[in-house]
């Protein structure tokens, strides 16, 4: 539950709003089967096709002081069980198989060495009889520097309640020193036979040693790769949330008309692939370019859908003179984040990278334009929202850039709202929907809404 966009992991977040992060659990669903009845705690993963699920980071990593990733979450109980813990309880009753440790602590101590929250209220309270994992060197983190007492982690982290451990490297340094600890009874037998339990019986509700083998779905995504690409294009669309549409006094600009005589497109994300996908895409901290992976570009979706006499010109980035020298019908301004993953993402002014700001008030200067942002959160727009004819939040449209066009020129309507706040200046942060100085942007749930033009609109899959 994201509370602050500084964080860098904001966009691995459902919403701000823990009841949003609740109804995604639905995802549980789709990954491991769909349980009948609640499932008491008891990992469910239905037949060999399905796969055991992972709710994380456990617990409360999206409250961090000032958004800082792997940092301490200040937080009373009725914070800690009402809202961060809330999905968790979901998850647990869905019959999750695994639940992720957080870097982060709570109110000074490491989740990784939390026993109170991780055997006494998970395992304990909520009845989770799924195992526990670690996170990516999760326990050398306990200490500061990390890895300076590793016997130390091992103890603390197995003891707390942790039932597996990922250890990317030097796999032999965990496993002498888990024995060494376990034969001088710092760590008791007791602990260890609780973790193999919890692992053999995800592993028996997974079916593995049935079918120990994975099953392949290269031919299946081979010969329906069209199919998913569409449910890709759709959940664009869907998510698309429209800020702003004309300027005070001005009619509605959006949806665009496919038959302008010449349009400029511009910005540094217009025709990167990469950067609609983000990080943990491709390479942990995301790529840029259109070499990576098949789809379509914001660019490309723009050329596809104009009017074939309509000009299209890109221009990555216009010089300040530009648009009145190009004498445009209008513009579509295409800026936003560079890819980034946890703590390479934190950021304590959210401010759109140059040269994105110098080409919103190059292209907005003397010509309509549209300006749609490429972000894994809110980002700093309020300086020239003014400047703006229309605002749109594209987020992380990943391959189907195709969808973002679909939109804007009206072979659908705008649907999307906020699943959180849009705020006017970091100085304000950590504000949240509910606060007693909410003073937003654009609100928790806000979003205008067009009307699809009933000529061009395509049926819904």
């Amino acid at each position: 539950v994201c509370r602050d966009p500084r964080w860098g992991r904001c966009y691995e977040s459902y919403s701000e709003d823990h009841r949003i992060v609740q109804q995604l659990t639905e995802i549980i669903n789709g990954l491991q089967g769909e349980a009948k009845t609640d499932m008491k705690g008891m990992p469910y993963v239905n037949g060999k096709t399905k796969v055991a699920g992972s709710s994380k980071h456990y617990v409360g990593d999206g409250g961090t002081v000032k958004g800082i990733n792997e940092n301490n979450t200040i937080v009373d109980d009725s914070a800690l069980y009402g809202m961060h813990m809330a999905a968790y309880v979901n998850s647990v009753a869905k019959g999750i198989a695994t639940i992720m440790a957080s870097y982060s602590s709570i109110n000074g101590v490491k989740m990784h060495a939390h026993k109170q929250l991780l055997t006494d209220y998970l395992k304990g309270k909520l009845g989770f009889k799924g195992f526990i994992i670690s996170d990516w060197e999760g326990i050398d983190r306990i200490t500061s520097p990390a890895h300076s007492n590793y016997s130390y982690s091992i103890q603390a982290s197995i003891n707390a309640g942790i039932d597996m451990v990922m250890v990317p490297y030097n796999y032999t340094e965990f496993y002498d020193g888990l024995i060494d600890l376990v034969k001088k009874n710092a760590i008791p037998m007791s602990r260890i036979d609780d973790a193999v339990s919890r692992i053999l019986r995800v592993k028996f509700a997974m079916g593995l040693f049935e079918n120990p083998l994975a099953v392949s779905f290269k031919n299946q995504l081979k010969h329906s790769l069209q199919k998913h690409r569409e449910l890709a294009r759709q959940a664009v669309r869907k998510s698309l949330v429209l800020l702003k549409n004309g300027k005070p006094g001005n009619p509605p600009i959006l949806p665009l008309p496919k038959n302008a005589g010449k349009i400029v497109v511009a910005g540094s994300h217009a025709n990167n692939l990469g950067y609609q996908c983000g990080g943990w895409t491709i390479e942990w901290q995301g790529v840029s370019g259109n070499n990576w992976t098949a789809g379509t570009t914001i660019l490309d979706g723009i050329k596809a859908t104009v009017d074939k006499r309509t000009k299209v010109v890109y221009k990555k980035k216009p010089s300040d003179t530009y648009s009145s020298k190009g004498k445009m019908d209008y513009g579509i301004v295409v800026v936003g984040e560079v890819p980034y993953a946890e703590t390479n993402g934190d950021s304590q002014n959210l401010t759109i990278p140059a040269p994105g700001p110098a080409v919103i008030e190059n292209v907005c200067k003397e010509t309509k334009c549209v300006v749609i942002i490429v972000s894994g959160r809110p980002v700093v727009i309020e300086p020239y929202v003014d400047k703006i004819d229309a605002l749109v939040a594209a987020w992380l449209p990943g391959s189907e850039g195709q969808g973002v066009a679909d939109v804007l020129f009206g072979d659908y309507g705008f649907t999307g709202k906020l699943a959180r706040t849009w705020f006017k200046r970091v100085d304000q942060l950590p504000m949240n929907y509910g606060d007693p100085k909410y003073d937003p942007l654009f609100p928790f749930g806000f979003g205008l809404e067009t009307k699809p033009i009933p000529s061009t609109k395509k049926p819904e899959l």
